[in-house]
């Protein structure tokens, strides 16, 4: 024979394992939220102040480059003079001050009208006398104005930018250009200003320009290079600022800000890998797990206890419950203690349950409660069911009821035709019923009905709507049959059901003496509730 397992579990174990469970959720819960809320941070954190970083450079680097313009400008002008005068010491000196002195280019040099090195600085160069054919140069005598160019291959076969500036007379005749090289791949102004800013962690920053070539980038062999499609160079060179989130060249995430430099047309960009940033996410969240262990354990201490101690009351009353038909049961569940309102509640109904239960095992045979001529309980079925209300706290009102003059119908008409009336006021009594409403024969032409939850007010009504129901009823007899009653409220005034049940006979009496066919409510003659025909 196959045994089954059974898994018992009771609600001190129900209410650890919800409480254990909801702990878990609202610790998941929470822990996922403060992660994805710390996540949001460093990396909005981390797009801002990139943002603001790329902004500085651009500022800084802008600047100096419109410094070197300016730089370049004034030099023009020391040239034009010295060119009319034919003083080649002065163009030398101009020339090797512009390179000295600002230390913003690696070369700087002047070329005529006719594209030829009149003077270059440094001198160990050789380029004296020579005729550059160079993008850079070609387009600064086509175009004879402030220019910076695309970086381009010079003659010396360094990757160059270079900007230049035209010189020209106080009456406006073209001399040539002043010209400053800034070498991509060697010591230069960017890599003064920007070098310092590449960080091991993969964070790095590149400049790229208005025909999306990159001049500066830690990756010495992308510099001169064009960059792919990218939105934040398209951003940038548009003249725009912010902050992205990318995939680099590398297929590297990365959280990026840039910004314009206005004056040249470049942009700088500053980005730094998502990883990266997230670094401090990991071990910031071991923490909060860290703090929240003993907490946690000290709740889940907490709710064993609670647990234990709201389940014990129920748990004991469960115990019993197996053996309600024990003698000793009713004394167990007093001794169970209920210190709230659900368990005082389930012991109340089970002590109600266990009467209940001995009471109808004293109602086996339905004659010895039930009145044989109308089927209303008789006085032994009444104890019973007052007895099962008083158990169970039951507030009900009392009708005390006598058919009027009863004994003349017997007197003159016989027993048969009073047993016949008898019959008839039972039948109309039940119809008068709701449910729950208990009506009794008492004996003879004497009846009680009982009203669950009804005030004696409310049970007045009701029993006059009897007397009215009776009253115009035919129950054989040539004249009319009446009825009077009196009408009292369990509980009151501290008085126990005895003595309820006389003060309803008080106010039968009462009735029966104001006339008959009536029903009045116990005190009525001080409160006046009188119902008559």
């Amino acid at each position: 024979m196959r045994s089954r397992l059974r898994i018992r579990i009771d609600l001190r174990r129900l209410i650890l394992m919800l409480a254990v469970f909801s702990a878990l959720v609202m610790l998941v819960n929470g822990f996922q939220a403060a992660y994805q809320v710390q996540r949001e941070l460093l990396i909005q954190g981390t797009l801002d102040a990139n943002e603001a970083y790329a902004a500085k450079l651009a500022a800084t680097t802008d600047n100096y480059l419109r410094q070197a313009q300016r730089q370049l400008a004034y030099g023009a002008a020391a040239l034009a003079s010295a060119t009319q005068a034919a003083d080649t010491a002065r163009i030398a000196t101009e020339v090797e001050r512009l390179h000295q002195q600002a230390d913003m280019f690696n070369t700087v040099s002047f070329i005529d009208a006719r594209g030829t090195v009149r003077m270059a600085s440094p001198a160990r160069l050789s380029l004296r006398g020579q005729r550059l054919e160079s993008r850079g140069a070609l387009e600064a005598l086509e175009k004879r104005a402030p220019l910076i160019s695309e970086p381009y291959t010079s003659v010396l076969g360094n990757l160059v930018v270079q900007m230049s500036h035209p010189v020209e007379t106080g009456e406006g005749r073209y001399l040539g250009y002043v010209a400053g090289t800034i070498y991509l791949r060697e010591h230069n102004v960017l890599n003064q200003l920007l070098e310092d800013h590449y960080y091991r962690d993969g964070s790095y920053v590149y400049v790229v320009d208005r025909t999306r070539h990159l001049l500066y980038h830690p990756d010495g062999a992308r510099v001169g290079t064009q960059a792919g499609r990218s939105e934040v160079i398209d951003e940038v060179l548009g003249g725009g600022s912010g902050q992205r989130h990318v995939v680099s060249a590398r297929g590297v995430d990365m959280l990026a800000g840039y910004a314009p430099m206005p004056t040249v047309g470049w942009g700088i960009v500053a980005q730094r890998p998502t990883a990266v940033t997230l670094d401090r996410l990991d071990a910031l969240m071991l923490d909060v797990l860290r703090r929240s262990v003993w907490p946690a354990a000290v709740a889940l201490i907490l709710v064993w206890l609670a647990a234990r101690l709201i389940s014990e009351p129920l748990g004991g009353l469960a115990r019993i419950a197996r053996e309600m038909d024990s003698p000793e049961a009713f004394g167990q569940i007093e001794g169970v203690r209920s210190w709230y309102f659900e368990a005082a509640q389930l012991k109340r109904a089970m002590l109600a349950g266990i009467g209940l239960l001995q009471l109808r095992m004293g109602r086996l045979r339905r004659d010895a409660q039930t009145d044989p001529m109308t089927g209303l309980l008789n006085r032994r079925g009444l104890e019973l069911e007052v007895e099962t209300w008083l158990a169970l706290g039951r507030e009900f009102s009392v009708v005390v009821i006598d058919i009027d003059h009863f004994k003349q119908v017997n007197d003159r008409y016989g027993h048969d035709v009073g047993d016949q009336v008898i019959v008839g006021v039972a039948r109309l009594m039940r119809q008068q019923l709701r449910e729950g409403d208990v009506a009794c024969r008492l004996g003879g032409e004497e009846f009680l009905m009982l009203f669950p939850g009804l005030a004696a007010e409310d049970a007045l009504k009701g029993a006059d709507r009897l007397r009215e129901a009776i009253a115009a009823a035919d129950l054989g007899l040539p004249g009319r049959v009446t009825i009077s009653g009196g009408v009292a409220a369990w509980p009151r005034d501290n008085e126990d059901f005895v003595q309820v049940l006389k003060a309803a006979d008080r106010a039968l009496y009462l009735a029966k003496a104001s006339g008959r066919n009536r029903v009045m409510e116990a005190g009525a003659e001080s409160v006046g509730r009188v119902a008559a025909g």
